[in-house]
């Protein structure tokens, strides 16, 4: 009997050529064709040549080039996620299949948190997690969906839909000064009174909610022409070193001079505080590395974690 062997027809697979998409994942994460250039080391040109390229073989618009900045057309949004999503887990299978080390996780804070919270731990953190990280501090919100950055940390009263996000703690606002200061004004602590104190004011840079006032604590005054301000600061870490060098007492957030407290370089003043949002961290869901980001973010909210 002869048996008649049918092969059956393979899929081809209708892509664009890689170099092309390639150009475009850079440049959109960028957006501006110089840096794209930059970290693929070749010429802006070329990158320009390549977006254009598969430009074409769309049929349809990426990227809105005029007026500038560059920012991306609603195809151009549309495909992003996919390219981006797609060549991130390409690295992660090939760094799996290669049993090559991934690289470090960008973690994006502010710049208060990264200096009184974070960097006292990371040496810890590296350790219980075995992953390495660069800290981007920054007081703008950082962008999740632009693949620069792994995984963020933010204050935030609720967290939205587009993202994972894992509770860390919570926070509230707190009155402190130095010993030193407190001692020319009172015996101790809770015999002082604010209102006499010269105290520390600091401007959040990015407004995405009213920065901590004094007039929210004393309530009883309508503003704070009524007081003494030692100090005007638009960084929150600032404002902290002004207060452990005793310039003026300060309203700060509990959980960033913890740490302060402990080593007794500040003191609380008074049992009263201002509720604040809680910390969160947030990475963009997909991510390839969402395991270690996981657990990065379960030893963050470990209240064990401290600096030594």
């Amino acid at each position: 009997m002869n048996f008649i062997h049918l092969r059956r027809k393979t899929a081809i697979r209708r892509l664009p050529p890689f170099h092309a998409l390639r150009a475009f994942e850079a440049a959109a994460r960028h957006l501006h064709f110089g840096r794209a250039a930059e970290e693929l080391d070749l010429d802006p040109t070329a990158i320009s040549h390549q977006v254009r390229k598969l430009e074409a073989w769309l049929d349809a618009p990426l990227f809105h080039r005029h007026p500038r900045p560059l920012h991306l057309s609603d195809k151009g949004a549309l495909l992003y996620p996919a390219i981006r999503d797609a060549l991130d887990n390409m690295e992660a299978a090939i760094m799996h299949t290669s049993g090559a080390r991934p690289g470090p996780l960008v973690i994006s804070m502010t710049m208060g948190f990264a200096a009184e919270w974070f960097t006292p731990r990371q040496a810890q953190l590296r350790a219980d997690t075995g992953l390495d990280m660069i800290v981007e501090a920054d007081n703008r919100p950082a962008s999740l969906d632009g693949g620069d950055v792994d995984l963020a940390i933010r204050t935030q009263e609720q967290p939205d839909s587009d993202h994972v996000w894992h509770r860390l703690f919570g926070d509230r606002l707190i009155a402190v000064a130095a010993p030193a200061l407190v001692e020319r004004y009172a015996p101790a602590p809770e015999d002082v009174e604010l209102r006499e104190l010269p105290l520390i004011r600091y401007r959040w840079t990015v407004r995405e909610r009213p920065a901590p006032a004094w007039h929210q604590w004393f309530d009883t005054i309508a503003s704070e022409e009524e007081l003494v301000i030692a100090g005007d600061f638009s960084e929150e870490s600032h404002a902290i070193g002004a207060a452990t060098a005793g310039l003026g007492a300060a309203l700060l957030s509990e959980r960033l001079v913890m740490d302060r407290l402990a080593r007794g370089e500040l003191v609380r003043l008074g049992s009263h505080y201002l509720p604040m949002p809680s910390f969160w961290a947030a990475y963009r869901k997909g991510h390839p590395r969402s395991r270690d980001l996981d657990r990065l973010a379960a030893r963050l909210a470990d209240k064990e974690t401290r600096s030594d």
